[in-house]
Parts: structure tokens; sequence; C-alpha cells
């Protein structure tokens, strides 16, 4: 895990530039830092920018931009399957120098190109430059774990992975895109990866599971390395579809335990994190410790779940309690360094649980992250259920009376209290951006834009599902996993989101997905015998959610003044809107994320506007 930055154009950076772009990166690297310089043929420039988090190989001999053959390569990520490679790599005649997974990443490119990346597992954003072509090669991983900016001028192509080194190598200040902040504010995280947009004008990511080539006069080709397969095996059993989860989920939580430092695991009550965790402890005998948000809203406590996971288990774990101490200022500096408001305020717990992982002396931490979207987790996957089983009658009957019985009590958002919802509108999506009418009304110019889906299937469940994998939830988690993390310099790894895993994942029938109103049914029956049954059973959906009033008293008007006060988004939102909902009364959970999401748009619009 690291940073880097380059950039390819007409002239090198200043070395004033280069240095203060290094040190921008220091959180994601503190091991390590350097960068290089080629003049081309073409009289074009070529520099790459490395910090390093040491994580494999600890030597120095495993500093970047490091080389293989022809190839220099300047990477952020893990390869997890660099040792099956690597000996794939050595039986063909490849020397390798170092441990490295690195080493093993430059020598693919080296020998194979970008056609490498097919056989590699892991999670990657990297630039490589080959001396012999005089060409750059610019990835992201498949589902786009890492993070890569994009930034062009006259000058050329800048890229890092943080918009601060972006800022530093260019040498100007960015302009807002003030459009993607009101995007933010009225249809919240769900519509930031819908389109190619971030809150910087001309600030783009490269798309995930693409390559970007630049051959040495500038000219720029995109090409796609990694294509979904998406066809379901409709005659595969309940039997070969659990097994085949189980195989793949052990083999994936294998890879990612590879490590030179210690790690530890995200915790929550569900089955998600604690199947991880199980798999670790039980298969693998990894000594797993857990962290875990002490909830004192009782509709997202998880207090006795996480208790019998951890006993039975017989695991490490800790409890953090929130607080309202320290809200305010600790929002600004998260802000600050993502230069980005804060998408969800689960994500400043989540930098709290960073906090407590990096001071007890872990570099690598372990979450749950796409089993929702992989498995079917959430309260509108049961309605697209009941909507793709509607013509068979008794699977439907037996869906609906589960829902009822699970399902129902716990569902907050009004629109999907009604299981007939996509029965009687299949395109009804009002759910996923609850509440953004009202928000609408309390700006001072009206901002729409229309609801966008992606046409990845024709089955409902499906297509809800890839969606949050490639544009809506999955996007989101992934960029404020890896700022949180990178804060304190731990790396973050996901074993749900393993390639194999994916695909076969895909070919599951969605008649399996859920079963007497159990969401991830197929995950369930693959942890029997690995995690706790208590966990397995548990029909209540919590997730990662925190109340704004868990640590922002918004009954005291003083508090959220103290975060707004005049500042510039009243440029765009009602004065009176916003002391509507600091009036002393509990906030609906959408009132809380829209108060959330503007009290973050001040604080950016301050530090950048």
């Amino acid at each position: 895990m690291c940073g880097i930055a380059g950039h390819v154009g007409n002239r090198n950076p200043p070395v004033e530039r280069l240095d203060r772009a290094l040190e921008s990166m220091r959180r994601r690297g503190p091991d390590a830092a350097s960068w290089k310089h080629w003049e081309l043929s073409s009289g074009r420039h070529v520099c790459l920018l490395h910090s390093r988090l040491s994580i494999i190989d600890l030597a120095r001999r495993a500093d970047q931009p490091i080389r293989s053959g022809g190839t220099w390569l300047s990477f952020n990520g893990e390869l997890y399957n660099y040792v099956e490679v690597g000996n794939r790599l050595k039986r063909s005649g490849t020397r390798l120098l170092t441990e490295s997974d690195s080493e093993v990443l430059a020598a693919v490119l080296d020998s194979e190109g970008a056609d490498g990346l097919d056989g590699c597992e892991g999670m990657w954003a990297f630039a490589a430059f080959n001396e012999a072509a005089e060409t750059v090669l610019l990835s992201r991983d498949r589902f786009g774990e890492k993070p890569l900016y994009l930034y062009r001028d006259i000058d050329g192509l800048y890229f890092a992975s943080e918009i601060k080194t972006l800022v530093a190598l260019i040498g100007k200040r960015l302009a807002v895109n003030t459009d993607h902040l009101l995007r933010y504010m009225t249809n919240s995280y769900k519509s930031l990866y819908k389109k190619p947009h971030s809150f910087f004008a001309g600030v783009e990511e490269l798309p995930p599971g693409t390559t970007l080539r630049i051959d040495p006069y500038g000219s720029e080709h995109l090409d796609r390395y990694w294509i979904p397969k998406l066809a379901q095996q409709v005659d595969m059993t309940v039997e070969e579809a659990v097994a085949g989860t189980r195989d793949r989920l052990l083999h994936a939580v294998e890879l990612r335990l590879r490590a030179d430092v210690p790690m530890a695991f995200c915790m929550s009550g569900g089955i998600d994190s604690v199947s991880l965790i199980s798999i670790a402890k039980r298969i693998f005998g990894y000594e797993v410790n857990g962290y875990t948000i002490l909830n004192t809203d009782e509709r997202y406590e998880e207090l006795e779940m996480v208790e019998h996971a951890v006993s039975e288990l017989g695991i490490g774990h800790r409890f953090l309690q929130l607080t309202t101490d320290g809200f305010i200022p600790g929002l600004r500096t998260l802000i600050e360094y993502h230069d980005a408001p804060i998408y969800t305020l689960s994500y400043y717990v989540h930098w709290r649980l960073m906090e407590a992982i990096a001071a007890d002396g872990y570099r690598i931490s372990v979450s749950g992250t796409a089993a929702d979207e992989l498995f079917s987790g959430y309260f509108d996957h049961h309605l697209a259920y009941l909507y793709e089983v509607r013509n068979d009658r008794r699977a439907h009957q037996d869906a609906l009376e589960g829902w009822n019985r699970n399902v129902r009590p716990v569902v907050r958002n009004p629109d999907l209290q009604n299981p007939r919802l996509f029965i009687d509108d299949s395109r009804f999506r009002d759910h996923l951006f609850h509440g953004s009418q009202q928000f609408r009304s309390f700006l001072h110019e009206d901002w729409s834009e229309p609801f966008n889906e992606f046409p990845y299937s024709d089955d409902l469940l499906r297509n809800r599902m890839l969606n949050e994998m490639f544009h809506e939830t999955v996007p989101v988690i992934l960029h404020e996993d890896d700022l949180n993390a990178m804060f304190f310099s731990v790396e973050n790894r996901t074993p749900f989101l393993d390639r194999e895993l994916f695909e076969f994942a895909q070919t599951i029938p969605t008649r399996y997905l859920i079963q007497d109103g159990l969401a991830k049914a197929i995950l369930r029956k693959a942890m029997q015998g690995i995690a706790p049954d208590l966990i397995l059973s548990n029909p209540r959906k919590v997730g990662f959610n925190v109340p704004l009033q868990s640590v922002l008293d918004t009954r005291d008007t003083a508090s959220p003044g103290a975060a707004l006060s005049n500042g510039p988004i009243f440029d765009f939102v009602k004065r009176e809107s916003i002391d509507g909902l600091c009036d002393g009364r509990l906030l609906s959970n959408s009132e809380s994320k829209f108060l959330f999401n503007v009290i973050n748009a001040n604080m950016f619009l301050e530090l950048h506007g």
C-alpha cells in the first residue's frame, strides 16, 4: 500500500513541486519516498513518484519505482497471488531479486504487458514506464479498490493517488465543481459515481478494470482488460452454489492473509465481517483481533451478537465508544485530508476505528465490504426478489411470509414497507434518493438530476446488485476506506472483492439468493460449521450506520452553528431550512444525512471554495 503520482508531458515539473508531491503522500507511504525522470526521444518527459508503506518484503531493495527488465513500476496496492505468479515467471526464466509483490508485477508487465493482468489477483493503481517503447501504462484494479486521479492541461497528463498530490504537481489550486456538490447534498452518495465527476473541475478517476496507454507523443489509448461474465447457470444446484462459494471465499481470505506485518479486522455483529474472522481463525489459525464501534442508538446496536461471536471464536477484541467530543474539529481534519466532503457519517466513525487500529500497531485492516452486493443484503433486494419470483406462486408466497416475519418489522424507509413496490412499478427507484425532493426545496435554486441505472441484466435483483457494485455503494465505500486507512498509514483489504468469487457469484441462480426471508442465503449456508450459528440465523440487518446525533448534539443549536456559522454554504442552501433541522427534535434518518452533508459541504467550501 503506497502513494503514487507522476506526469507525462512537454516538460518535467520543477524539483520543488516533486518534493511537495512526495511530502503530500507521506501518510500513504511513510517508509520511503523517491522519484525518477526520463526524457523521451520525442522531447517529452515522464516522471514517476512513489511513497512506500512496507507490507511485503520490508527491505529497502523493494523500494519504488522498481525495475524489472526494461520496465519501471510505481505501484499502489497488493498482488495477492504474487507467490504463484512469481513461481510461474521463474519457471520461464525470469530472475527475481526481491520477495516483493511489486517486482513480480513489474516482471509481468515487462514480459507480457497489459495482457498479463488477467492472471493477477489483487488491488492496484500503478504507472509503468517501458524504456524501449517509451510508453506509460496506467491501470486500476477490477473493482477500483485503489484510487488514481487524472488531470490534463497544456503541459500534459498528471496522475496521483490523491487530489492534494495532483495540486502539488500542477502547482495551482483547482476550481470546485459546485454541480457535484449539489448532487452530493440532494441525492447523497449513491449518485456520485454515476458519471465521471469529481468535486474539482477537470479531475476524474481512471475507471476500474482499465488500462490507459500513453505513447511517446502523448496520444492516449483507454482499454478494458476485464469484462465480467454475468450469466447465471440455471441448472446449478443449491449444493453446488454453497460449495463453490465456500471454496472461493476461503481461498480469497487465504490470499489476503499474506503479509509481513500484523492485521486487524473490522467487526460488526453481522455475517459479513464475522464470516471473514471465522475463516481466518478457524480455518487458517490466524490470531484475530477485531474492532467494533459501540453504538448508543438501539437501532444500530449489535452488542449481543458481537460479544457472542467474540466468545465463541475466542478472538481478541476491542470496543470503541462514540461520543460528541471533538466531532467538529475531527471532521474538519478529515475533510481536509480527503479533499472532499465525507460521503456518510459512517465514515467519520470508520476513521476513528482506523485510528484505534493504527494506535495498537496494526498496518492492515480487513473489512467485509461487498458481501451485500455479491449475495444480496439490502432491504430493497427482498422486494426485487419478490418481483423476480412473482410468477411462481409457491416461491412468492414463501418469500412474502419470510419478508413479513423478518424484514417488515425493521425497515425504516417508508417506500420499502410495501412488498408489492416493484411488482406495481418495476422502474420505481425513488427510495434510493429518499428525501431528495424535500432537500431540493432547501436550495436557493432548484437542482435536479434524473435517476440513472446501468443495464447489466434483465433480472431486476441482479441489475440492482451490479449497479451497487460498480456505481452506487461499493465505489463510495472503497473511496472512504482507502483515505481513512491511509490517514493512519494502514492498508485496507476486502476479501469479498475477489475476481474468482465475484464471477462465481454471478453464476448462482437468483432464486437461491434469498430464502425464508433471509438475505445472503448461500453465504449463510456456505459458512455453516465455520461461523457461529447464532450469527448465521440472525435475520436482523443493521449495517455500518450511525445517527448524526450520536456525535453532534443537534438539540444544542450552538453545535451545528459552530459548524456552519455564516459559511459559504448559505450561498446554496436556505438558512431557515437548516434552522428547522436544529429545533431540538429527533431527526429522521434522511434529515440526519442531509444535515451532515450540508455541514460537510460547508467545511469543504471553506477549504477549497
